[in-house]
C-alpha cells in the first residue's frame, strides 16, 4: 500500500493580553457549583473534571481555543502503511512534575489503565487495540479495523507517570463509586502547565503554576484556587465582591444582575452539550418503581408518552429563560448539518395519556428521577418541571437530586447503572456524532466491548449499532452524514431517548481577567490573564 501520512505541525497559539508587566503573576480564585472530588484522571468523563485536571496533565493531542486539534505530549502522528496502525511521535524532553522523563513506556501504561476496571474513560482506546512501544519516543497503535477519528478524544486521555503510579500503588484507577479515596485521587503529577500544590475534595484545590513546563505559558498566573460554591446566591455574591474572580455558571436569573455591576461581566455563547432524559430499558424490572414483575420503559408507548408529557419550551421560557435551544436529537445542530431534518414531538399530555392507558397503565405508575443539582445549568429545577409534567399524565416521579459526585457514583458504569429515570448531559468528545451513536445510543450487552458505556438505560437496536459501525469507517462526508441520519431515525422512532436541550453558556468574569470561552464550556486558566 503507499504511504498515507497525516503529519502536523507544532501550532502556536496567539493571545491577546493586557498592557502589563511581564513579570507580574497573579492568584486566580475560581468557583464552580461543583465539586472536584477525584484526581484520579480516568475516574470521570465530565467536562469540568477534564478542564480541573487539564490543568496538570496533558493528552498526546491538544485542541486549541476553537477546539482544532493540534500537537500535545505527541509532536506528529500517521498511519504508515495500513489504515489499521497509527504511529505517534512523542515530544522529547518533557518531563513529569517530579522530574521523571515522559517517554513511551508511560503512553503504553496509560493505554492499559484507561482501559482497566474502574476507568470511566474505557472508550478512549479500542478495548481490542494493541499498544506497542516502538522506541522511547515511539508507540504504535494496531487496530482489528480502520478508526480515522482514532484520536480526537485524546486532548482529554491523560497520560500518566507509569513510575509514579507503580510505586505509589495506583496503578489500578480510581472508580467513581469508591468509598475510600486512592493515592492518585489525592494526588497528581502530569506535564501540564500547573501543578496541584493540595487538595481538600470538597473545600479548596490550590494549584501552582509549573516552571518547568515544556510550552510557553499563555498565562500569567502564579497560582489557582479552586473552591466549590453550590449556593447560587453565595456564588454570585462572591464575584461580585471580589473574592473570586471567575465563576461557572452564572445562575440564569443573576445574568442581568452582574452584567449591571461595576466589576464583572457574564460571558454568552452557545454550547455544544445536550441535555436529556434517559430510561432503563434493559432490567426486567425497574429498581426505584411501584411497578413490579415488569419495566414499564420496554414498551415504546410508555417511552412515547413520556416525550410527549414534557413541555419543552416552558422549560425554555420559564426555567431556562430563554437561554436554551430545544432539540429533537441527541447531538447539537452545529455538529450534524442534517439535523434540521428532524423535529420534536409535539406536547400532547393529552395524548400521552392514551399511550399510556394502551400500555397498561391507566392510572400512571410511580418512579424515582435521578438528577444532579449542582452539575448542568439550573439541572434540579429542570427535573422538578419534569416532574410536575408527568405528574399530568398520572406518573408520580420521586425527584432524588444529590450533589454530582454522589450522583455520578450510583448512576454510571462503577456504580452499576443503578437508576431507572435520569437527566444527563452530554457533549461529545470527539465533535462528531459517531461518539452519541457509540457511547450513548450503543448496546451495552458485550462485556468485552466498551460500547454503551455511558448508555445508563441499557437502550439497544443492533441495526443502529452496525449502522455507528459504518459510520466510523465511511469516508465521504455525504454518505456518513446519511448514515448518521438513519442512525438517528431509528433513535427516535424507538423513543431512544428524550433529547430535551443545549444550554447556554454562562460565565461570570471579572472585568481585571482576560479568558477564552469555548463552545465545549472548559474553564482553562492556562490561557488566562489577570490585571494587577
Amino acid at each position: 500500500m503507499s504511504v498515507r501520512k497525516t503529519l502536523l505541525a507544532a501550532t502556536t497559539v496567539s493571545i491577546v493580553a493586557f498592557a502589563m508587566s511581564p513579570a507580574s503573576a497573579q492568584t486566580l480564585r475560581y468557583a464552580n457549583q461543583g465539586d472536584l472530588k477525584s484526581l484520579d484522571p480516568y475516574t470521570l468523563n465530565e467536562t469540568t473534571t477534564h478542564a480541573h485536571l487539564g490543568q496538570v496533565y496533558e493528552g498526546l493531542i491538544a485542541r486549541d481555543k476553537d477546539l482544532k486539534i493540534i500537537p500535545g505530549l505527541a509532536e506528529s502522528w500517521e498511519t504508515p502503511e495500513e489504515p489499521t496502525r497509527w504511529r505517534f511521535h512523542l515530544r522529547k524532553g518533557v518531563k513529569f512534575q517530579n522530574g521523571d522523563p515522559f517517554t513511551a513506556d508511560d503512553v503504553v501504561f496509560s493505554a492499559d489503565r484507561v482501559r482497566a476496571k474502574g476507568s470511566n474513560l474505557q472508550t478512549r482506546i479500542p478495548p481490542d487495540a494493541k499498544v506497542v512501544k516502538v522506541d522511547d519516543y515511539t508507540v504504535d497503535f494496531i487496530l482489528t479495523s480502520p478508526n480515522p477519528i482514532l484520536h480526537y478524544q485524546w486532548d482529554t486521555w491523560y497520560i500518566m507517570d507509569k513510575k509514579w503510579a507503580e510505586a505509589n500503588n495506583a496503578v489500578a484507577p480510581t472508580p467513581a463509586a469508591a468509598t475510600s479515596p486512592s493515592f492518585a485521587s489525592l494526588n497528581a503529577n502530569g506535564t501540564g502547565a500547573f501543578t496541584v500544590e493540595s487538595h481538600q475534595p470538597g473545600v479548596k484545590t490550590v494549584f501552582k503554576a509549573n516552571p518547568n513546563w515544556w510550552r510557553k505559558p499563555e498565562h500569567n498566573l502564579k497560582e489557582i484556587i479552586f473552591t466549590p460554591i453550590g449556593s447560587d446566591a453565595t456564588r454570585v455574591a462572591a464575584l461580585l465582591s471580589g473574592e473570586v474572580d471567575i465563576i461557572e455558571p452564572v445562575p440564569i436569573q443573576d445574568i442581568a444582575r452582574v452584567d449591571a455591576s461595576p466589576n464583572a461581566q457574564v460571558l454568552k455563547g452557545p454550547e455544544l452539550r445536550t441535555i436529556f432524559i434517559g430510561m432503563d430499558q434493559t432490567r426486567d424490572e425497574l429498581l426505584y418503581s411501584n411497578v413490579k414483575g415488569k419495566n414499564p420503559f420496554r414498551d415504546v408507548r410508555v417511552r412515547e408518552a413520556f416525550f410527549k408529557a414534557i413541555d419543552i419550551e416552558l422549560i425554555k421560557t420559564r426555567v431556562m429563560r430563554g437561554l436554551s435551544t430545544p432539540s429533537a436529537l441527541m447531538i447539537a445542530p452545529q455538529l450534524f448539518p442534517l439535523s434540521k431534518d428532524f423535529t420534536r414531538p409535539k406536547f400532547d399530555p393529552e395524548g400521552a395519556k392514551k399511550l399510556l392507558t394502551e400500555a397498561g397503565y391507566p392510572d400512571g405508575f410511580e418512579v424515582t428521577m435521578d438528577c444532579p443539582n449542582d452539575r448542568y445549568v439550573n439541572d434540579a429545577a429542570i427535573c422538578q418541571a419534569v416532574v410536575g409534567m408527568l405528574a399530568r399524565i398520572g406518573v408520580k416521579s420521586n425527584l432524588l437530586a444529590q450533589p454530582k459526585a454522589q450522583y455520578f457514583a450510583k448512576v454510571l458504569k462503577p456504580g452499576g447503572y443503578q437508576t431507572s429515570l435520569y437527566l444527563l448531559g452530554w457533549t461529545p468528545g470527539t465533535s462528531d456524532s459517531q461518539n452519541v451513536l457509540y457511547d450513548i445510543m450503543g448496546c451495552r450487552d458485550d462485556p468485552k466491548s466498551a460500547r454503551g458505556e455511558a448508555n445508563l438505560g441499557g437502550y439497544c437496536n443492533k441495526e443502529m449499532d452496525a449502522i455507528a459501525d459504518k459510520v466510523l469507517v465511511e469516508a465521504d462526508t455525504t454518505k456518513r452524514d446519511l448514515l448518521i441520519k438513519q442512525a438517528f431515525e431509528i433513535a427516535a422512532k424507538d423513543f431512544a431517548y428524550i433529547p430535551l436541550h443545549q444550554q447556554a453558556l454562562a460565565w461570570g468574569v471579572s472585568k481585571k481577567l482576560k479568558v477564552v470561552q469555548r463552545a465545549d464550556n472548559a474553564v482553562l486558566p492556562y490561557w488566562m490573564t489577570k490585571q494587577e
